[in-house]
């Protein structure tokens, strides 16, 4: 195979993966705008925000990494050109995650109470309470939202989770604005109004995502004979076993991530406030592969619909090598505007908060330094799962991610952020240890699959 054979892909990668792309980054950037918004406020703010965003992306790890199971099944009755097939994982997965939302929103409202042992600062841990509380009743409408959403991806229609999330980040932005702040009539309610403009713009999200969908000639006949009678038992069984594993890979992820908070809470808000600036702008750049990797789920799906599995490999292997250079991209980005991006997230000239203003801005300056090495084994992990998912592979790639994120990644963290000078670089130099582990086995655990299928084929 020459380097042309992969990059003639590139076109269609693109075309498939940048509605997916945009639909994720506007995820991020109502984080994002929400810690801009909370960090003119103070760090402490910030830290709060940050350690109840913590929870509510435990939760909805587990709901969007379930719902990725959908796509694959989706992808495959396409390139099966079987509506019934795709009729029954769109009516089954809708059913599950709104399920499974309800069910996350009342387990976030009962780890709350975990707060208060976490040995954060308590005025941080007070301030998260209520904001808490509104931002995980939204896992319910984003869980079925993502119902929705991995259906779309599955038969190729990927744009409309963009218009929904486009749409969902300007009503996030406009009521943040107004409730953060106080602006005109309205009260001025700090980090709750942030919480606040979040659930409104996911059921904003959610009923665009319904009504496009429904009004679409393609999906009519998705949308015919719904009914609780005709939920089958083994065809939610079916549906989970492929989502929990799923579930269970992002879920080993975000809660290595999220420990990273808490052990940088652990050391002090200034450390804790860095943390949430460089884990929002790494976040951001990731959503990039993240999208390329669902494209992967799909065009996998489709080949394995076909049974062409020659051509499948070629077009992973693209997906893995447009991953790679756009990573390295941001990599360098980072490297170069490391010092500039943290003091976009303070306000520089609070007195009050001046000096803990300048250390938030000079630990995150570090840490982007590591997240530039980190870009590259995170994109590469991301695009090679996608993959899997879409060979319908979640069980090893899954106990894969376990020992690389918490054998591997987890202890080097807790050992360089507490008992060397290091501190929180020492954390992400954890975060850098177990992505780059899951990266190498991930990539091997796919090239043996796809050897092997090519080999049993002919």
């Amino acid at each position: 195979m020459t380097l042309a054979t992969y990059t003639k892909e590139f076109s269609y990668n693109l075309q498939l993966a940048y509605p997916i792309i945009l639909g994720m980054l506007g995820h991020t950037l109502v984080g994002i705008v929400d810690n801009v918004m909370v960090g003119k406020l103070g760090p402490t703010e910030l830290a709060a925000v940050s350690l109840a965003n913590s929870f509510v992306f435990i939760a909805m790890s587990l709901g969007i990494g379930f719902s990725t199971a959908i796509t694959p099944l989706a992808a495959e009755a396409d390139g099966e050109q079987n509506i019934e097939k795709g009729r029954t994982v769109f009516h089954h997965g809708l059913y599950l995650c709104t399920f499974l939302g309800f069910f996350l929103f009342v387990l976030v409202l009962f780890a709350k109470q975990l707060l208060v042992f976490m040995g954060q600062p308590e005025n941080v841990v007070e301030l998260s309470k209520p904001y808490l509380d509104i931002v995980a009743f939204s896992l319910i409408p984003l869980i079925v939202f993502q119902g929705y959403k991995q259906f779309a991806d599955g038969m190729s229609e990927t744009k409309y989770s963009m218009w929904a999330t486009i749409i969902g980040n300007g009503v996030n932005v406009g009521l943040n604005y107004i409730f953060i702040y106080g602006i005109w009539v309205f009260p001025k309610l700090g980090i709750v109004g942030a919480a606040v403009g979040t659930i409104v713009s996911r059921f904003v999200m959610l009923a665009y995502m319904h009504y496009k969908m429904k009004n679409n000639a393609k999906f009519h006949p998705f949308f015919d004979g719904f009914s609780f009678r005709k939920i089958q038992r083994e065809i939610n069984l079916k549906i989970i076993r492929l989502g929990a594993p799923s579930s269970m890979q992002m879920f080993f992820e975000v809660a290595l991530f999220t420990g990273a908070v808490w052990l940088s809470g652990r050391l002090g808000i200034a450390n804790q406030a860095a943390n949430q600036i460089a884990l929002s702008l790494a976040s951001f750049t990731f959503m990039f592969a993240m999208g390329l990797g669902v494209a992967a789920t799909i065009r996998v799906g489709n080949q394995k619909g076909l049974g062409d599995y020659k051509k499948m490999k070629i077009v992973a292997f693209s997906i893995f090598l447009l991953v790679v250079l756009l990573q390295i991209f941001f990599a360098l980005f980072f490297v170069l505007f490391h010092k500039q991006m943290p003091a976009l997230f303070v306000d520089r000239n609070s007195a009050a908060d001046f000096v803990t203003n300048a250390e938030v801005i000079a630990i995150a300056a570090q840490l982007l330094l590591v997240a530039a090495v980190f870009q590259i084994s995170d994109g590469i992990q991301v695009a090679v799962l996608g993959a899997l998912r879409g060979l319908q592979d979640v069980k090893i790639p899954m106990y894969i991610t376990f020992v690389a994120y918490w054998i591997v990644g987890f202890p080097v963290a807790v050992y360089l952020g507490f008992y060397t000078a290091l501190k929180a670089v020492g954390i992400w130099i954890g975060l850098l240890a177990g992505l780059t582990t899951a990266a190498l086995f991930l990539y091997i655990r796919f090239i043996k699959l796809t050897r092997r299928l090519i080999i049993e084929k002919h």
